[in-house]
């Protein structure tokens, strides 16, 4: 099998590893804005690499994984389904609702296959959580609190770009919320603040969210996120039922401290950002590609599960910004049923 690599930055090279790495992965084709940088890469892994996108398609492929920057997914997306390819995208499809469904719908209209990069639906903690979910362990869910806190912020021009925190990392949450509890969200209730730093407020973003969410059989639902969390990465999911409570993201590397005496001690080496956090996670998703490629599974998580997540990202975006309650309703795109 011989895969194709678009965009060999940060999360490309991850995958570019894995990928070089896997049985059933035989070469890789890698490019990059930067030629150079793929050049760089592709040497390091005993790989080829292309001087432009163009070429990825030329010299023929079995599927595509796109990672560059978010501006350029969705044309990426169009242009393999017209060419019969499987794609992994890293989220999101488009940071508008206009460009997420042009881009479902070529997909739709080949009849290809389109696999998101939402990670966490790999992650062994999250997995369980959606088990003791759905065998009921828990008894009827009532309230569930999720949150994603990055140690630092990201550079400054790239906050113009990400869509926002709601779209760039609560989106996240979003998509995870509905994967576990198998339900949907009828209604968000969302605020912000800015106060953190003055590129925040000219990127026209917040830089902490707080979003109330409510499922369509009545379970709430929070979820907060910061780019500002000098104590280390903390992404977590708490599930409260009837019961029983569970936790997602609790362990030894959680960067959290009790104040109780007889409480756990603070971490020795916190979470440092999400690469680490949910690196066997990443690893997982892209070897589910591959069997999506070669035809043994289903595809985990397709373009309309994305839209879903980034209609409940909308609607926050809109809540905050109208200072009044949003139903899932008001935002483009129909819904699909959480699985």
């Amino acid at each position: 099998m011989r895969i194709g690599v678009i965009g060999t930055g940060r999360i490309g090279t991850i995958h570019a590893n894995t990928l070089s790495r896997h049985r059933e992965v035989g070469s890789l084709i890698l490019t990059d804005a930067d030629p150079a940088r793929a050049a760089e890469l592709a040497l390091r892994l005993g790989e080829t690499a292309a001087p432009g996108v163009d070429e990825i398609f030329k010299w023929g492929v079995d599927g595509v994984v796109i990672t560059t920057a978010t501006s350029a997914h969705a044309e990426l997306i169009g242009r393999a389904a017209r060419s019969g390819l499987p794609v992994f995208c890293e989220k999101p499809i488009a940071l508008d609702l206009p460009g997420t469904l042009q881009a479902i719908g070529e997909v739709e209209t080949a009849g290809t296959i389109l696999q998101m990069g939402f990670q966490r639906r790999f992650d062994a903690g999250y997995a369980g959580a959606r088990e003791a979910v759905r065998a009921g362990r828990l008894g009827r869910l009532h309230t569930v609190r999720a949150l994603t806190c990055d140690q630092a912020p990201p550079p400054a021009e790239y906050l113009p770009l990400s869509g926002g925190l709601y779209r760039d990392t609560l989106i996240h949450d979003f998509d995870v919320l509905r994967w576990v509890t198998g339900r949907e969200v009828v209604d968000v209730y969302a605020a912000g603040s800015d106060a953190g730093g003055a590129m925040f407020r000219a990127a026209d973003d917040v830089d902490t969210a707080a979003v109330v969410l409510t499922l369509d059989d009545g379970t709430l639902a929070t979820a907060t996120a910061t780019r500002l969390n000098g104590a280390g990465y903390d992404v977590r999911m708490e599930l409260a039922g009837e019961r029983d409570t569970i936790v997602v993201g609790l362990d030894d590397r959680t960067p959290i401290a009790s104040t109780e005496p007889s409480g756990p001690p603070a971490a020795d080496k916190p979470w440092p950002g999400f690469l680490e956090r949910f690196g066997p996670a990443y690893e997982a998703e892209l070897a589910a590609f591959v069997e999506v490629v070669r035809g043994e599974r289903a595809n985990p998580c397709d373009g309309r599960e994305a839209l879903q997540a980034l209609r409940v990202a909308e609607a926050c975006e809109l809540s905050r910004r109208e200072r009044r309650p949003v139903r899932l309703a008001e935002i483009p795109g129909g819904s699909a049923a959480a699985v």
